[in-house]
């Protein structure tokens, strides 16, 4: 074909072991040339919302500003903290109308499955209900799977239902630094209910239970010595607990377990004052006893706003909040103290190498961080 030509790289002694050629392009009557030289594709920077958008959306219930919002407050990244900080003090007056309830339970208990049935019997009765769900994230790479709307499918398609994942970023305790300033928002956003899960259960999962209302406790039947098993301190800090998976063959031995579980409760102290904590059964599976603990969490509300216990509490937690977010700071203040991080790597290797106490380093960071002569 008149106009084809090889590369001037091909053998021209072996021209039929290269199948490739250069065909002369041919512009089509009334086609213009419009050909820039050295032009550059860009990906199109996504432009981030203002404070009152967000806050707007919010409001209206915008599920898309809504998951925009909770990412902002989440975010580490400087340039964020205060946009977020503007963000939620604008929504502070329109958030506190909800119950905020905890979830904890040992591995396999079955907690997803327990608030995808929990959360769809919520959203049949016509209340608005947001999961922040929250999952471990690795040591190592510091990922975390976050497939908690796969488990939950059914709810995660409701409409009455939004379902926030969050890494735990390492946080003790297995919840998101930010689980608060996230449940702020959904209150904000007019949800009813605010279901928060837990990594799982354990003497650090305990702090869950300063900023929920009500704490739930879910435990199996037929996991071993499970009484002696379970840890007493987390079980002083429920306000119900629900032996899951009562169904089927499972069900004698469930009630046999709710017995042995009030037995013991009746010698501890109750977690919540005036409130007497006791455990109940439930199926995820067939839906009995699902009516029974949302009617335990309302006699729960209401006793608590009667004698005052409620709203203590929450201020107890507005206290709580306000020295975790100091501790926080100070922490965050320390580390990137430019003294510090100079200081730092010097006294770290001398303590590993036995010639200096981990003491004596510590006091020479903090002369370093309070500019103290050193």
């Amino acid at each position: 074909m008149d106009g084809d030509k090889r590369p001037e790289w091909s053998d021209p002694n072996e021209p039929d072991k290269f199948s490739s050629i250069i065909r002369k392009g041919q512009m089509q009557e009334g086609q213009e040339i419009s050909i820039q030289k050295n032009m550059r594709f860009q990906k199109r920077k996504s432009s981030e919302p203002s404070v009152e958008e967000l806050y707007d959306g919010v409001l209206s219930g915008n599920r898309s500003q809504l998951a925009r919002s909770i990412t902002l407050v989440e975010s580490n990244a400087e340039q964020h903290f205060h946009k977020a900080q503007e963000l939620l003090q604008k929504l502070l007056t329109h958030t506190g109308k909800s119950v905020r309830i905890g979830i904890t339970g040992v591995p396999g208990a079955g907690k997803s499955t327990f608030i995808e049935a929990f959360g769809t019997f919520l959203c049949e009765l016509g209340l608005q209900v947001a999961v922040l769900a929250i999952d471990p994230s690795s040591s190592i790479s510091g990922g975390s799977i976050l497939g908690d709307k796969t488990r939950m499918e059914q709810l995660s398609r409701n409409p009455r239902a939004f379902i926030r994942p969050s890494p735990t970023a390492g946080k003790l305790g297995g919840v998101h630094r930010k689980t608060r300033e996230a449940m702020l928002i959904c209150e904000a956003a007019g949800y009813d209910v605010i279901l928060i899960e837990t990594v799982g259960v354990g003497q650090s999962e305990t702090i869950i239970r300063d900023m929920v209302d009500f704490f739930m406790l879910l435990v199996l039947t037929g996991a071993g010595d499970e009484l002696q098993g379970m840890k007493k301190g987390i079980m002083e800090l429920a306000d119900a607990i629900i032996v899951h998976k009562a169904d089927g063959a499972n069900q004698p031995k469930a009630e046999q377990t709710k017995k042995e579980y009030n037995r013991i409760l009746h010698f501890l102290q109750p977690a919540t004052k005036g409130w007497s904590t006791k455990a109940y059964t439930c199926s995820s599976y067939t839906g009995d006893g699902i009516k029974n603990v949302w009617n335990v969490i309302k006699e729960f509300e209401a006793s608590g706003k009667l004698t005052g216990v409620f709203n203590e509490r929450r201020n107890a937690q507005q206290r709580d909040w306000l020295y975790s977010m100091i501790t926080d700071q100070l922490q965050y203040s320390f580390f990137h103290h430019p003294a510090v991080k100079l200081k730092l790597p010097q006294l770290e290797n001398e303590v590993i190498a036995g010639e200096k106490t981990a003491a004596s380093a510590v006091e020479a960071l903090f002369d370093a961080f309070l500019n103290k002569k050193v």
